[in-house]
């Protein structure tokens, strides 16, 4: 259950900037030979990559902690994912825990280097407060987890906390139900590229007696929506589009099509 959280928060996305770092030429070390540890923390993050790479994961994962504690948030990250996913070592929902927490705890400028790293932490968190770990310290939480959706949709302008926020406030989730604040969020996240916000948003104002408007949104989500997410999209498109008249169906697939093509 935990990796479905991961992946819809989005844990995984800054996979290609870690890629691009650690793209440097690593000649200096060779996996063959025991870990550099007295390394600088970069080289020996480099070193980790480069054994991930070559699928000595179990290298990997000791290089990462020693640059981890040497303070490299990369590192600390893909030390993370790996227990989260089960990657190379036992899956360990707790141990991954712990390592976001580390990153989360030292507060990054937005636009740093690390930004990265840390919102993604901040996804992971939320998540894992959102449903707790079984049989350990860490207990559902859901305002906890409604604050670090809203630290990382506010302060980050992340996409995905938006949408995840906007739902924890419609459905009054950590807090107080508030359905015009959630809508708020979902266009905003909407206006950001999150096609699952367009959905919900398009669906709600269909609700509230927007229908052309509403199913366009719907309309333009079923067609942009990712594998995972089609099928739920897509019921709430054909639940719409059941109980509307001929003509408004035409007008929100010409409207879907026109703001396609312009702005939405």
């Amino acid at each position: 259950m935990m990796k479905a959280i991961l992946r819809q928060t989005g844990v995984y996305v800054v996979a290609a900037g870690l890629f691009v770092m650690a793209s440097a030429p690593v000649s200096a070390f060779d996996i063959s030979n025991d870990i550099p540890k007295d390394s600088g923390r970069f080289d020996l993050f480099r070193f980790g990559f480069k054994a991930y790479k070559n699928g000595d994961k179990q290298k990997a994962v000791e290089a990462y902690r020693y640059a981890a504690e040497k303070g490299h948030t990369g590192s600390r990250w893909a030390l993370a994912n790996m227990y989260a996913f089960g990657d190379g070592v036992p899956e360990n929902d707790y141990e991954a825990f712990k390592a976001y927490a580390e990153i989360v705890n030292h507060d990054v400028e937005p636009g740093s280097p690390d930004t990265g790293f840390y919102v993604n932490a901040l996804l992971a968190l939320a998540g894992y407060y959102k449903a707790g770990i079984p049989d350990t310290p860490v207990e559902k939480d859901l305002a906890q987890a409604r604050q670090l959706y809203f630290q990382a949709a506010s302060v980050f302008g992340n996409p995905e906390a938006q949408f995840q926020l906007a739902q924890m406030i419609l459905n009054g989730e950590g807090g107080a139900k508030n359905v015009r604040l959630a809508k708020k969020w979902l266009n905003l996240a909407r206006k950001n590229g999150n096609i699952s916000a367009m959905a919900v948003f398009g669906d709600l104002i269909f609700n509230e007696g927007q229908p052309v408007l509403g199913l366009a949104y719907l309309t333009m989500a079923a067609d942009r929506c990712q594998i995972g997410d089609c099928s739920w999209i897509r019921d709430l498109q054909e639940k719409c589009f059941s109980v509307v008249d001929e003509n408004d169906r035409r007008g929100a697939i010409a409207l879907a099509h026109n703001m396609s093509t312009g702005s939405p």
